[in-house]
């Protein structure tokens, strides 16, 4: 019996006591703003291995096809003179072409597709009439027209390929003079088949594409045993990241938010003043640091000499741990949805200590207690600054919707941030319509890493005559070009509601128009 109680300290020695010491550290080390740079080096680890990967099946892919090509070639009979003419010919026009089916090269300029939208971070798999596509802005009255090829190479507008024509009885005069054309229609047909195919709302709220598989099976396509190298690979990768680092990334995460809990209580009982301020900045970022640590996060800040110091700090959206990305660098007041679980425990923790507003989505009386709530902060300098996501909803880091404009007019000065995460390491973005707080977290907790990007814009002023409107639109713009994201005009809510009536009135006035020949 003693011989095992013997071995049992020893053995609580070898192991809990490294524990400890490791996690003593990660809390000074985060309470200093500091770190070993261990996780870098775990990211650039990552990068090698999925580099090997990429080309573990690339390598294997080839010799599949090159077997699929001799087998073919194989089972062929030998063609005869007017056949092998046929595979001459066919042979020498792709040479010609120079293509491949569904392998056309993109430009991109800081990940965007300059030459067409993107589509989940993809591709477009078709390509539309902007004019025809049913949009929130302003609808002008022009008349759009499409244009169609001659056979002779000129090009003529559709409404006027007819004009020449002479008509044998007086039926299609009508018609002609009320600006009636059946093409019209059919135009506005195929931009709905088009929406219908590829619409640019719904793929922003999937997870985004990937163009090399990062040894998760959420993302794969069925390539853990496309080798027996990727298959031993994914094999120790699962037992890593399930029962060494989801076990240490709980733990992280329970003793940090318990930390967190009791720091804003006591310093909720500091009297109201400068020195509660500066605690209450150092004590954030020291919990945030810590916490950021339960999701082995790597965060590049960019444009420090921009991070805000009050008024409104604006940033895109996707999901709540945005917040974790910012607060490990500096200290905001936070608006938001009050939420319950896991994240209203957070919400009731930050209010102790700091400002905050949050507010139930569902109550108009709300909104307007949060607007007076908002212009009462922001004319206060002592302050920090409120940190807002105007897009009200998250997006998965591919595209910037549209931006409320209630945050732009309060007045003042506005913090552009943009935050861009590499998706290779985890997939950031949170489903709330699929996953509840508690599941996106063990999906974060299980993934590799979280890495990310923050660029701190220059401070922006409403322009004089310069609607709310088009102040945001503004702001939003230098986000996407920032974060190279697609900037998109439609409202994030269109995944809880249908589209606004008044948007499909917009359209119909302007068909209407069309048939009159206005």
């Amino acid at each position: 019996m003693g011989g095992l109680q013997a071995a049992w300290s020893i053995m609580s020695m070898v192991t809990l006591t490294p524990f400890f010491a490791f996690l003593f550290s990660i809390v000074f080390m985060a309470s200093i703003g500091k770190s070993f740079g261990v996780r870098r080096l775990y990211v650039d680890l990552l990068v090698k291995i999925f580099e090997f990967g990429r080309q573990n099946i690339e390598s294997v892919r080839k010799q599949q096809f090159a077997n699929i090509t001799k087998s073919e070639v194989e089972d062929e009979d030998t063609p005869t003179g007017d056949s092998l003419n046929a595979e001459t010919t066919d042979t020498s026009s792709t040479k010609t072409n120079g293509t491949i089916p569904n392998g056309g090269s993109h430009r991109y300029m800081n990940g965007r597709d300059t030459s067409s939208n993107i589509a989940n971070g993809g591709n477009t798999v078709i390509s539309r009439a902007e004019s025809l596509i049913l949009s929130p802005e302003v609808i002008d009255d022009t008349r759009s027209k499409s244009t169609e090829p001659h056979d002779d190479g000129t090009v003529r507008e559709n409404g006027e390929d007819g004009d020449d024509d002479t008509k044998s009885d007086g039926t299609d005069g009508e018609h002609e003079a009320a600006g009636f054309k059946l093409s019209n229609c059919l135009d506005y047909v195929k931009s709905g088949m088009e929406a219908i195919i590829e619409d640019q709302v719904t793929s922003r709220f999937l997870a985004e594409e990937l163009k090399n598989w990062n040894l998760l099976t959420r993302t794969n396509r069925q390539y853990e045993f496309i080798s027996w190298r990727l298959t031993v690979i994914w094999m120790i990768g699962f037992l890593i990241r399930y029962f060494i680092l989801m076990p240490m990334r709980v733990l992280i995460c329970f003793i940090g938010v318990i930390w967190l809990t009791l720091c804003t209580a006591v310093v909720g009982c500091v009297p109201e003043g400068s020195i509660k301020r500066a605690m209450v900045k150092s004590v954030l970022i020291q919990c945030f640091g810590f916490l950021s640590s339960a999701l082995s996060s790597v965060i590049n800040y960019h444009n420090i000499q921009n991070r805000p110091l009050n008024g409104i700090c604006v940033a895109n959206h996707t999901s709540p741990i945005d917040v974790l990305m910012l607060m490990c660098d500096n200290c905001y007041s936070l608006i938001g949805q009050r939420h319950g679980g896991f994240l209203g425990v957070l919400q009731r923790a930050l209010a102790r200590a700091s400002p905050h507003i949050w507010f139930e989505r569902a109550e108009a009386k709300d909104r307007i207690l949060v607007a007076k709530r908002l212009k009462e902060h922001v004319t206060d300098p002592k302050n920090p600054p409120i940190l807002i996501f105007p897009e009200g909803t998250c997006i998965n880091n591919t595209s910037v919707m549209q931006f409320k404009k209630g945050s732009f007019e309060v007045g003042g000065v506005i913090y552009p941030v943009a935050i861009k995460y590499d998706p290779r390491f985890g997939d950031a973005f949170w489903n709330s319509s699929r996953y509840s707080m508690m599941q996106y977290l063990f999906l974060m907790m299980t993934s590799w890493a979280i890495v990310c990007d923050v660029w701190y814009l220059p401070p922006m002023e409403r322009n004089e005559g310069e609607s709310a409107i088009d102040f945001a639109n503004r702001v939003k713009r230098v986000i996407a070009d920032q974060g190279g994201l697609v900037d998109l005009v439609w409202d994030g809510q269109l995944k809880r509601s249908k589209p606004k009536k008044e948007w499909k009135e917009k359209q119909q006035e302007k068909f209407s128009k069309l048939l009159k020949g206005e």
